[in-house]
C-alpha cells in the first residue's frame, strides 16, 4: 500500500520544511525507576519481557527470542513516583504486539494474574493500559490492518471506545501467553506537554513529523510514513511541572531513521529552528520545550 508520503492528498499535513523519511519508527525507551529489582519483577512477570543484559543499576530488556533492546531501566533510589495528575514528560510508552491474537493472550494473562488494566478501542488499534511500580504509563496494543483505517478532513479517524474484551480474548485461541512474542516493538510514545502549538513547532515544524490528528480534544498526534502515530502529545497535565532528576520519568526515547545522512538532516532542521542539538557518533539528541530528550539514531547502527 502506498504511504502517506506518496499520497499526501489523502490525509495528514506535511511539515513546511524538512520531512522525516517514511521508514522512520520509534526505537528504545529509557526509563528512570526507583527500585530496579522491583521493576525487573514487574517487567518480567506482568509484561513478559526477558533481560538481555544486566549491569549495576541498569537493565536492558527485549522480547522473547530477540536480541534487540526495547526498554532500558535506570535505577535511581529515592526518586518519587509519578503523581496521579502526572508531570510534563511521559504520559505512556506503547508496546506494539505483532498481531491481535497476541494481544488477546496478553489480556487473558492479565486476568489470570489479577492485574488491573484500562482497555480501549481506538479504531486503528486495540489497547490495554497499565502503570509500572513507579507510576510510569504503559500501553500494550495491536494495530488493525492499515487498509481498514479511515480518514476524514485529512485526519486519521481515532477515538476512544470500550474494548470488546470477549472477542479479543477469543482471538487468542487455546494458546497461552508465553511472554512478549517475536516482532514486538515500541510502537509510539505519548507525552504530556505544556502547549500544543509549541509541541507542533518542535516536533512537526522543526523535527519533521507529519501531523495526522489535530482535532482530538487536547491532543496532537504525529507520525512518519502514514502511521496513525509515532508520537502523541497532550495538554491533559498542563500546569504540572516537568519531570526532573528526582522523579521516575522517561529519560529519553529513540526515533530511528534510515541512515546517518537522515539523522544529520533532521538535526540540521532542529538547529535551524533554534533548538540545541548534541551529536554523539551517528546519533543526535535534542530536548523538547519541556525537557524530554529525543535521540535520533540511524537504523544501520
Amino acid at each position: 500500500m502506498t504511504s502517506l508520503q506518496d499520497t499526501s492528498t489523502q490525509y495528514g499535513i506535511a511539515p513546511p520544511g524538512f520531512r522525516l523519511p517514511a521508514a522512520t519508527h520509534v526505537g528504545m525507551v529509557r526509563l528512570q525507576v526507583s527500585d530496579l529489582r522491583r521493576s525487573l519483577a514487574y517487567y518480567r512477570e506482568v509484561l513478559g519481557f526477558q533481560a538481555i543484559e544486566e549491569q549495576p543499576g541498569v537493565a536492558i530488556r527485549g522480547s522473547t527470542g530477540e536480541a534487540h533492546p526495547l526498554i532500558e531501566l535506570h535505577e535511581k533510589p529515592g526518586v518519587s513516583p509519578v503523581p496521579r495528575r502526572g508531570r510534563l514528560g511521559l504520559f505512556h510508552f506503547a508496546i506494539l504486539l505483532p498481531d491481535r491474537a497476541s494481544l488477546g493472550r496478553f489480556v487473558a494473562h492479565l486476568a489470570e494474574s489479577g492485574e488491573r488494566a484500562g482497555m480501549s478501542d481506538h479504531l486503528v488499534s486495540e489497547a490495554v493500559y497499565l502503570t509500572d511500580p513507579d507510576g510510569l504509563g504503559i500501553e500494550v496494543y495491536a494495530d488493525r490492518p492499515r487498509e481498514s483505517w479511515r480518514h476524514q478532513d485529512r485526519q486519521i479517524v481515532m477515538t476512544t471506545e470500550p474494548l470488546d474484551v470477549r472477542d479479543l480474548v477469543s482471538a487468542a485461541g487455546d494458546e497461552p501467553w508465553k511472554g512478549m512474542p517475536p516482532g514486538t516493538s515500541i510502537g509510539h510514545v505519548h507525552l504530556h506537554v505544556g502547549d500544543l502549538d509549541a509541541a507542533d513547532a518542535f516536533y512537526h515544524q522543526a523535527l519533521g513529523l507529519d501531523r495526522v490528528v489535530w482535532q482530538y480534544p487536547g491532543a496532537l498526534f504525529l507520525s512518519a510514513g502514514g502511521y496513525h502515530h509515532h508520537l502523541g502529545t497532550n495538554i491533559w497535565a498542563a500546569g504540572a511541572s516537568p519531570a526532573g532528576e528526582s522523579n521516575a520519568r522517561l529519560l529519553e526515547w529513540e526515533l530511528v531513521l534510515p541512515g546517518v545522512p537522515d539523522v544529520d538532516a533532521a538535526a540540521n532542521s532542529l538547529e535551524q529552528a533554534g533548538h540545541a542539538v548534541t551529536r554523539e557518533g551517528g546519533s543526535a539528541l535534542a530536548k523538547d520545550p519541556w525537557g524530554t530528550t529525543v535521540r535520533l539514531v540511524p537504523a544501520s547502527r
